[in-house]
């Protein structure tokens, strides 16, 4: 049974900290400013300490023995408790506050701790409103996220992107996506549906990449009890879920052939088949696919079927990669701002001059993709008002600056963070080269560059 707390202003804080000198130093500032303080000594008595209390805010230490801060972080988003955390980190392991604040926490403050800023911190973060709240709220929002009007781009080929999705939207019309990875094609297919007669129906997603072909024709056309070991029970496919609404089916490109021609027969006659089955299965459903491959060039080596291609292609539309559209940049980059702002709970007021002027100069080989990466980790890191040349990944700067320490009372020069920031996320991935370049927001060549001259 849960312990029902006295009614108080005073605000609860919950200690989370194996170094029982350095909890009781914070214990004591804290006291001093009217907190009520709990303790923990370890991740894993925080759960039982909820139950019973009534908390507003937790301090979490990254490194403790049994139950470490991250894996704390993800017990507290399993059981839906909406507690904001601050964590507390030695700036050697900045990147896992970063990778903290990514699974949930609303803030990080560096050891050894400044109490004066870790006051100022918990004042900036006690008021704001819980995570749940501000999901219902994303959730409410949905359609005007996707509208069109909101998908950002001024350049003459966004432009022409609008145009063409503003006329086919409407219509029941196959759409096949064409660009690169991190162009925002899924972002186009769900506006394609939310625009669309179709919208109060499904929209369903099928990585195509991401799949086995056997788990891929399960996935799409569902299967019948015992059709396979493993398969214990009738299921329904994304066709069949996917009924009356919009299915999109990303990277269709690395599709093998056998499912191709089952895809085919679904365009050309709207039914299908259970694996294991033999009821044929009428679907009404408006298809829309994405590819960053060149599937006109793959039917002519035979690894597309043209006839599919033909079939899926009755609208295609060509994302711009972020290199042909850089007048975009600043509004992207913009939008990023205000969205993890918010989502930080930062009080960041904008960017200065210089770093607009180095990112429209970059390449971005991910896209719009590893733009949003990019600002989000500059807000993170960011501890002034404005987001500087500092917080931007090494690589993107001229050598001039990637000397620069990024505290001056560190000492620690930006290459530093950078090679630390690699190491401790090639950690993190079990040595995985491509999934520590998606967390990084870099492309994988990139990384591999930045390895070597790091000699990781």
């Amino acid at each position: 049974m849960i312990d029902m707390k006295e009614p108080t202003d005073k605000k609860t804080i919950l200690i989370t900290d194996d170094d029982i000198a350095h909890r009781t130093m914070l214990k004591v500032n804290l006291l001093q400013d009217g907190f009520e303080i709990l303790e923990a000594s370890d991740g894993d008595e925080v759960l039982p300490i909820l139950d019973r209390h009534a908390v507003d805010l937790i301090l979490l230490d990254m490194k403790m023995e049994r139950v470490d801060g991250l894996a704390t972080l993800n017990l507290l988003s399993e059981k839906g408790y909406c507690v904001p955390v601050i964590v507390l980190t030695a700036f050697s392991s900045i990147e896992s506050a970063v990778e903290a604040m990514r699974r949930g926490a609303f803030d990080y403050v560096s050891k050894p701790v400044d109490i004066e800023e870790l006051k100022f911190t918990i004042s900036k973060t006690i008021g704001f409103k819980n995570l749940q709240e501000e999901n219902e709220q994303l959730k409410e929002r949905l359609e005007e996220k996707f509208a069109f009007d909101n998908i950002i781009g001024q350049s003459k080929a966004m432009k022409e992107v609008f145009a063409t999705l503003s006329l086919v939207a409407p219509s029941d019309a196959t759409v096949l996506i064409n660009g690169e990875s991190g162009t925002g094609k899924e972002l186009i297919a769900n506006a394609l549906h939310q625009n669309s007669l179709r919208k109060d129906a499904p929209f369903i997603k099928v990585n195509c990449a991401a799949l086995h072909e056997n788990l891929l024709e399960s996935e799409l056309f569902g299967h019948e009890k015992g059709a396979f070991t493993g398969a214990n029970e009738q299921r329904k496919g994304r066709f069949e879920l996917a009924h009356k609404g919009t299915l999109f089916l990303d990277e269709i490109g690395d599709m093998s052939l056998t499912t191709q021609a089952k895809i085919l027969r679904v365009l050309q006659e709207g039914e299908i088949e259970r694996l294991g089955g033999s009821k044929t299965i009428k679907v009404d459903v408006r298809l829309v696919a994405a590819t960053h491959k060149k599937l006109q060039d793959m039917t002519q080596d035979g690894s597309f079927r043209e006839d599919l291609f033909f079939r899926l292609s009755v609208v295609p539309i060509d994302l711009p990669p972020l290199r042909e559209r850089l007048g975009d940049i600043p509004d992207l980059a913009r939008h990023f701002l205000k969205h993890y702002v918010v989502k930080n709970r930062k009080d960041i007021k904008g960017m200065q001059p210089q770093v607009l002027s180095l990112l429209t100069r970059y390449e971005w080989p991910g896209n719009i993709r590893e733009l949003e990466n990019t600002m989000e980790r500059a807000v993170i890191l960011c501890q002034g008002e404005q987001i500087t040349p500092g917080e931007l990944p090494t690589h993107m700067l001229p050598e001039d600056l990637r000397e620069q320490p990024v505290i001056p009372s560190t000492g620690l020069t930006l290459k530093d963070v950078e090679r630390e920031a690699i190491r401790a996320t090639l950690e993190q991935t079990g040595g995985n080269k491509s999934q520590t370049a998606k967390l990084l927001g870099v492309a994988r060549q990139t990384l591999l560059n930045k390895m070597k001259e790091y000699d990781l």
